[in-house]
């Protein structure tokens, strides 16, 4: 007790806040309930139930690494009750040299969304290779439930051993979807979509979008500072164009209200969540079911010993408890 008043003590000169710092997204509300003692309810997402509306969004595979990174991350979400996205799996289509670093279905589970993951310039030459059977001989290997494809056309005109485009992704999506048969998530790597993109991918039958917002990691950014010495930084300001997980939700919530037909009902709202107090006030803004993604942050956490990742996750459920008992969207 003397130890916690000294400690008071000592910080509340440190602790006061300036008004402008005040989170202007919710109304406080001290009132209301009690403290919370129960776990978050469990809620189907992606056709199977999870405990925490949080996604592992896809990070790594194939370094050295990948393989302790994934494993960590596998097992929080077999732990948590999460999702999961692997990293990119294009080393998989022709060699099982990485295979272990991705397969995560035994640490996770049946019972959770495991999806794999191939960028859209690995589709179009597939399907320009009549090789899409790859695809699901992947999948049944790696015993996930469906695919993700990262849109990054950005990013692969910015990398010096970037892959070109020769179709818009939207058709390279919907022919993959009339040949293959799988659930799938589209998502972008870092700077969103806009609008126009949105309602184009909301018309497909898609198990997801993940917006991969601007404010996250920015891969067109790390193919800039990858490579400095070759000029690149002269387009630095196209990597600095995007769309955050707001303006994103806003238009979704919209395009959603005006045609409730839209066939892809589910969101990963990921990019720039930075923390779980972001996360809970996107999802309750969200009128079509949504989890929070997170790239980076549990990235930073789940390269050295678990119980750092594991601390982390309890903290962030922790706070959308508390979130849930004692804020309210203004």
């Amino acid at each position: 007790m003397t130890d916690r008043k000294r400690d008071h003590i000592d910080l509340a000169f440190r602790s006061h806040m300036e008004h402008a710092l005040a989170d202007k997204r919710f109304y406080y509300e001290p009132l209301l309930s009690a403290h919370p003692d129960k776990e978050l309810e469990p809620f189907e997402f992606l056709g199977k139930q999870l405990r925490t509306p949080i996604w592992v969004s896809s990070m790594t595979g194939g370094t050295e690494k990948a393989a302790k990174i994934n494993l960590n991350l596998a097992r929080a979400c077999a732990q948590f009750g999460m999702g999961m996205g692997l990293g990119s799996c294009r080393s998989l289509l022709d060699s099982k040299a990485h295979f272990a670093d991705f397969d995560m279905r035994s640490v996770i589970g049946d019972d959770l969304p495991l999806y794999a993951n191939l960028g859209i310039c690995q589709i179009e030459t597939l399907i320009k290779d009549k090789a899409l059977d790859k695809i699901e001989t992947m999948l049944q290997n790696l015993r996930a439930d469906g695919l993700i494809v990262h849109i990054n056309p950005m990013q692969e005109s910015l990398q010096p051993e970037g892959d070109l485009l020769y179709r818009s992704p939207i058709e390279t999506l919907q022919e993959l979807m009339s040949q293959v048969h799988v659930p799938l998530i589209v998502k972008e790597v870092g700077q969103g979509m806009g609008p126009k993109s949105l309602e184009a991918l909301m018309q497909l039958p898609l198990q997801a979008i993940e917006f991969g917002a601007f404010g996250g990691t920015n891969f067109a950014k790390i193919e800039l500072m990858r490579h400095p010495e070759k000029g690149g930084m002269l387009l630095e300001g196209l990597s600095e164009i995007g769309h955050n997980a707001e303006e994103m939700l806003e238009w979704t919530n919209q395009i959603y209200e005006k045609n409730q037909s839209v066939q892809c009902k589910e969101i990963i709202i990921s990019g720039g969540i930075s923390s779980c107090l972001d996360g809970y006030y996107l999802m309750k803004k969200s009128k079509i079911p949504a989890v929070y993604g997170q790239a980076s942050a549990l990235l930073k956490h789940a390269q050295g010993e678990y119980a750092d990742l594991e601390m982390y996750i309890q903290s962030q459920i922790k706070g959308l408890k508390l979130a849930e008992a004692y804020l309210d969207l203004r």
